[in-house]
């Protein structure tokens, strides 16, 4: 039995997926809404930081030793391209492929300033559209990450988040390790 919050909830819900019209993407009601949220927050927190960064600054050492800042981007875009890429196979019901002539990590950083943000910036776009569509048994299907890892689409947003978060501290660029949520910190 639903409580009156939880029908004004429902019910307000409703009434903006209404408004928004029949393109708005939302996530599944059985989603892990808290984990997507601090996969997102996570995001943003990243993007703060990366968009802090001069051009120069992006191709300096970051807290991680023998990695560029540009290192940290690409393989945070290219977990975020990766995880998207698993969730499209999943909601087409075709097996895990993936592009022969996927880039390599030293092309990604040898990027421009500009493509590597975009690059960050399109992959998390990519990454949020894909949870979006996951109807709601799909949040609990098999799914193989392109590194064989063997998951359900439910795990991904917090192995996001955990990533995203610290990701922000090792590019070294004023991200404090205090600003990681407590539940992320150990991973």
């Amino acid at each position: 039995m639903s409580t009156p919050d939880q029908d004004n909830l429902a019910g307000a819900r409703a009434a903006l997926r209404a408004r928004q019209g029949a393109g708005a993407r939302y996530d599944a009601d059985t989603a892990p809404v808290d984990d997507l949220l601090m996969a997102r927050r996570g995001t943003a927190y990243f993007a703060r930081q990366l968009m802090g960064l001069s051009d120069k600054a992006l191709y300096e050492p970051s807290a991680i030793v023998g990695q560029t800042r540009a290192h940290i981007v690409a393989r945070i875009s290219y977990e975020a391209r990766h995880h998207a890429l698993a969730l499209e196979s999943l909601t087409q019901g075709n097996a895990l492929e993936l592009p022969e002539d996927l880039p390599s990590l030293d092309l990604a950083i040898s990027l421009p300033a500009r493509a590597l943000r975009n690059l960050f910036q399109h992959s998390e776009v990519h990454l949020n559209i894909c949870w979006r569509d996951l109807t709601e048994s799909q949040w609990d299907m098999p799914l193989t990450l392109p590194n064989g890892e063997r998951v359900t689409p439910r795990d991904l947003p917090l192995m996001r988040a955990k990533s995203i978060w610290h990701g922000a501290v090792a590019l070294g660029s004023g991200a404090r390790v205090s600003d990681i949520p407590r539940q992320l910190m150990d991973g």
